[in-house]
């Protein structure tokens, strides 16, 4: 028996104890010495500005504030165990004799303290060292200097800031559950049937499928991959595919070992297309989100139409210095976990809810708009394209982004988000955007709504001319309160509108103006648009001469053979192998992207490979991985429940939802650019970077084009039931 083991089936007191006897201590602070000269993670209130001045952080108590929190420095998500004891240890030297307090307490609701300690400062650096013991165990602590309630401003500095104690790492110890790897939803009826097992066993095993009655519907012998070098694991895979029964609680076992239970059978990916649409009413701005579509619990007020304490968006200045107009510019879809609204996200997402349209038809959603005789999905997609055309300044250029003055903290509710909002001056890539988008709506809703279609058009060819007038109008990198979106490359963008234009209008103008292609490398996505030129091409072939059609299918096919090759040379099938072996953020995206070109190969080929392909990169995404997690909520046992969003927040206020079924979660991520996921994943395999904690942005936020991916590939797999 090993230690870990001996440890784990310790009863709990005991191996509390013994840990809290024999074991590390461990540091809960990130940055607690200032020596990088970067503040992050720790944050000030907006009355405080603060600097990092000779290696230590300083910041300017204001005077005259009435409560001691009115003036804050602190730290979020830091972890705590119930009955454990815990050291805070500091220097501080002030440019007065004063008093704050230092205080350790949970920042989620019922809020629950730690410690809560005067600190008597004077002008000389002094070291302070306080102990309390947590009564809770919460992921969720907040650490904090408050310094507020005095009358007289003063210069506060801080160094060495560390907080010791407890007896289980920071980020917990991962487990990772059955080592038989399925996709937790479960399987097509005569689609592929795969799953891996993780092993150091390189001899062929036995495998028992059961069914859920325990009995062996099929058996076969496993097939060794060997080293899986994103996950850092060995694996043998199983092939089922042969086995045609349908039903409910199947199970693969591997001697004792079991995976999560899953069905097999047709129309199972329909609930699962139908949520992953309606995540986007959930997100809608602007709108009440009623509880006859979306249930009680996940109802809520409109948010940001100007109603107190909401500044609005129906009238939203420019930030300032940038221009001396306002704009209408409600509705659309809020981004992600914030409450921003960005044209270069929101645009793909709309155009994979169209281009969504024009491959599988439609899904009925519940929305206000159902039973109006137009689509359901394209009643959706128009939430959005409204909001994209109120986004064009008289120029016809158009606004990079809307977000608030500052970061909001989490949880906040859409209608209480009390921040001054502004409109980002505009880009040449939104413009570009917009053209793109515009001009598929335009050939979309012709059909179904002519005044739309005629707005699109005309909002599209008055961007596509600002943007020639303006061709290297840049996003700056940065900023406060929302996402940059930062983008300094837009050939791709002027391709991808040419190709858009020319799929509407037919004119040799756009075609001509069309200079990129779809390339494995670079995929697609809010920042490579170079790609959906040709995806947007495939669906327009009467604009083509047959060669040219042949040779965007071949080129098509050409990048869909490499994910399939990066998807068979994994051990956990996943289409997404990045060259650098470093997941990037929103990992999980690329993954459904690229599903979406193997779907889009199959429609131009009919070659069962790119199906196969395109399907059990679903497969990953609902559980064989090398965590064994469902990135989607409501679907599988160990699903994704606790993403990265102000309002869905249920692990932070009780009192408010968890995400809605149906939503995405980044997934892994190298980069590590979030407090818990840095104190959680030092050192974890790229493959598993990865937490489904509120806190873990940047591996656990949601985001509209990556539902619109998820959207896209589980109305391919519907679609494909009785294939």
């Amino acid at each position: 028996m090993t230690t870990l083991t001996a440890f784990l089936l310790l009863p709990a007191t005991l191996a509390v104890q013994a840990a809290a006897a024999d074991g590390p201590q461990y540091e809960r602070i990130l940055n607690g010495n200032f020596d990088s000269g970067a503040k992050t993670p720790w944050w000030t209130s907006g009355n405080t500005p603060s600097t990092i001045t000779d290696g230590r952080l300083c910041a300017q108590i204001p005077g005259s504030t009435v409560n001691v929190w009115d003036s804050m420095i602190g730290q979020d998500d830091v972890p705590v165990e119930n009955g454990q004891p815990y050291t805070l240890r500091f220097e501080a030297s002030a440019s007065l004799a004063t008093t704050f307090r230092a205080v350790v307490q949970t920042s989620s609701q019922p809020m629950v303290t730690v410690m809560n300690k005067t600190v008597d400062v004077t002008t000389g650096t002094q070291t302070f060292t306080f102990t309390g013991t947590s009564p809770t165990t919460s992921d969720h602590t907040q650490v904090s200097f408050q310094a507020g309630g005095g009358s007289t401003p003063y210069t506060l500095c801080l160094d060495d800031i560390s907080l010791v104690g407890g007896v289980v790492p920071p980020g917990g110890v991962r487990d990772f559950g059955s080592p038989v790897r399925v996709n937790q939803l479960g399987y097509l009826q005569n689609g592929p049937k795969r799953a891996t097992y993780v092993t150091d066993e390189t001899n062929p095993l036995s495998w028992r499928l059961l069914d859920d009655a325990d009995g062996i519907v099929a058996q076969g012998k496993t097939k060794s991959h060997g080293a899986d070098a994103m996950s850092g694991t060995n694996v043998q895979l199983i092939d089922f595919g042969q086995y045609r029964g349908t039903g409910d609680g199947y199970r693969l076992a591997v001697g004792d070992q079991l995976s999560e239970p899953f069905a097999i059978g047709n129309g199972i990916y329909k609930p699962l297309a139908q949520d992953a649409l309606e995540y986007f009413y959930n997100n809608r701005s602007g709108i009440p989100i009623e509880a006859q579509y979306v249930g009680a619990e996940r109802a809520r007020d409109a948010g940001h139409l100007g109603v107190a304490p909401n500044k609005g968006d129906t009238s939203v200045p420019c930030f300032p210095g940038t221009c001396a107009y306002s704009l209408d510019v409600r509705g659309g879809w809020y981004d992600a976990g914030d409450h921003g609204k960005y044209v270069v996200n929101g645009a793909l997402a709309a155009w994979q809810l169209l281009d969504q349209y024009e491959q599988s038809g439609d899904e009925t959603l519940r929305i206000p708009e159902a039973g109006n005789k137009i689509p359901d999905v394209l009643d959706e997609a128009k939430w959005e394209i409204d909001f994209l055309l109120r986004m064009q300044a008289p120029s016809g250029m158009v606004h990079h982004k809307i977000h608030d003055e500052k970061w909001t903290g989490l949880p906040l509710k859409p209608a209480a988000d009390p921040q001054q909002r502004y409109l980002y001056p505009p880009s040449t890539a939104a413009t570009l955007n917009v053209a793109a988008v515009g001009a598929r709506c335009a050939r979309v809703y012709a059909k179904w709504d002519k005044a739309l279609a005629g707005r699109c058009l005309a909002a599209a060819d008055k961007a596509w001319k600002a943007a020639l007038a303006n061709p290297a109008v840049y996003a700056p990198d940065g900023g406060e309160g929302g996402g940059a979106y930062d983008d300094i490359k837009v050939t791709d963008e002027f391709s991808w509108a040419a190709a858009e234009l020319f799929a509407t209008t037919g004119k040799q103008a756009y075609k001509k103006a069309i200079t990129t292609q779809l390339k494995a490398s670079d995929g697609f996505s809010w920042q490579e648009t170079g790609g959906l030129a040709d995806l947007a091409l495939a669906r327009v072939p009467w604009r083509l001469s047959p060669v040219e059609y042949l040779r965007l299918v071949v080129r098509i096919a050409g990048v869909a053979d490499k994910y399939l090759a990066d998807l068979r040379s994994q051990g956990y099938a996943n289409p997404y192998l990045p060259a650098d072996g470093k997941y990037m953020w929103g990992s999980n995206s690329a993954v459904a992207s690229n599903a979406m070109v193997m779907a889009t190969a199959y429609s131009l080929t009919w070659l069962p490979k790119y199906r196969d392909g395109a399907l059990e990169s679903l497969d990953y995404l609902l559980g064989r991985n090398a965590i064994n997690q469902s990135y989607v909520t409501g679907y599988g046992e160990r699903d994704s429940h606790n993403q990265h969003h102000r309002f869905w927040a249920k692990s932070l206020d009780p009192t408010l939802p968890s995400p809605a079924p149906g939503s995405l979660a980044g997934g892994p991520n190298s980069g590590l650019q979030d407090p818990v996921a840095q104190r959680g994943l030092q050192g974890c395999a790229p493959a598993t970077c990865y937490l489904d904690n509120i806190g873990s942005y940047s591996t656990n936020e949601v985001a509209v084009n990556w539902n619109s991916a998820l959207a896209w590939i589980t109305a391919f797999a519907d679609s494909q039931q009785y294939g």
